[in-house]
């Protein structure tokens, strides 16, 4: 046999596979099990500032979720649940993790940015997704969207349409409606309603924008509601028509 070099190359080509096979289960099982190579550090970036620290999501939150899923060493986290951890936060929209070696994992977390308040406890973010949070600062005067529900996104998309419309007018918009039948209303932070419908809603905004100058405002009233949904123009009721009506409306019911 021994004069078979064929089958002694063989042979040793088995011995040094076993040899490797059992070498790398060794350093895979101390790997695995070792202390050795604990997480020493976890860095948290924020990535809607260009990692400049964190408007949301406060230091206790992160040191929580750290303490509660870093198990195991550097080799064996679970990445996956971590990331879980970090998403659960109030204000953490997407948290996004990698390893950095030696002994480091870097987190990188993008918080909502909340353009809206939708009902009750809820909030609307740039992307027109809906999230709890607790608004702080000047995010308290946020506007106010109403609509059906799943409806957050048109609603985002058309706050966005109808702001710019009236950016001339320099005039911000303090709720925004879609009602169950789909149809637009508009309450700027004057106090003014304009009634917009359920089509062409941007042209008869932009009618409104472009003759704002011309006929609205040579009114030289508190206007409280204007309704668009005419062809060819638009009506208007003052604070001085709405008082009237109301009025005439106390001495109907008196009688």
């Amino acid at each position: 046999m021994w004069d078979n070099h064929q089958a002694i190359r063989l042979l040793a080509n088995l011995l040094l596979g076993i040899a490797v096979l059992a070498a790398t289960y060794t350093i895979g099982s101390w790997a695995v099990n070792s202390s050795t190579i604990p997480v020493m550090q976890v860095k948290v970036i924020g990535a809607n500032n260009s990692g400049k620290e964190l408007k949301h999501v406060t230091r206790e939150q992160i040191d929580k979720v750290v303490r509660s899923e870093i198990k195991g060493n550097f080799l064996t986290i679970n990445l996956d649940a971590m990331r879980e951890g970090f998403e659960k936060l109030p204000w953490v929209r997407v948290a996004s993790l990698r390893r950095h070696w030696p002994q480091g994992l870097e987190v990188t977390l993008e918080e909502h940015v909340a353009v809206a308040q939708w009902g009750g406890e809820e909030l609307v973010n740039s992307h027109g997704e809906l999230f709890i949070g607790s608004v702080v600062g000047g995010e308290e005067r946020l506007p106010i969207f109403i609509g059906p529900t799943g409806s957050s996104f048109d609603v985002a998309a058309q706050y966005v349409a109808f702001s710019k419309l009236l950016r001339p007018l320099q005039q911000d918009i303090a709720q925004l409606v879609l009602s169950p039948r789909h149809a637009w209303r508009i309450q700027l932070e004057s106090g003014t309603v304009l009634e917009l419908g359920r089509d062409r809603m941007e042209d008869r905004l932009l009618r409104y924008v472009s003759t704002y100058d011309r006929s609205v405002e040579q009114l030289n009233r508190n206007l409280t509601y204007v309704d668009l949904r005419y062809s060819n123009g638009f009506a208007v009721r003052t604070q001085e028509t709405l008082q009237h009506e109301n009025r005439i409306a106390s001495v109907k019911k008196a009688a």
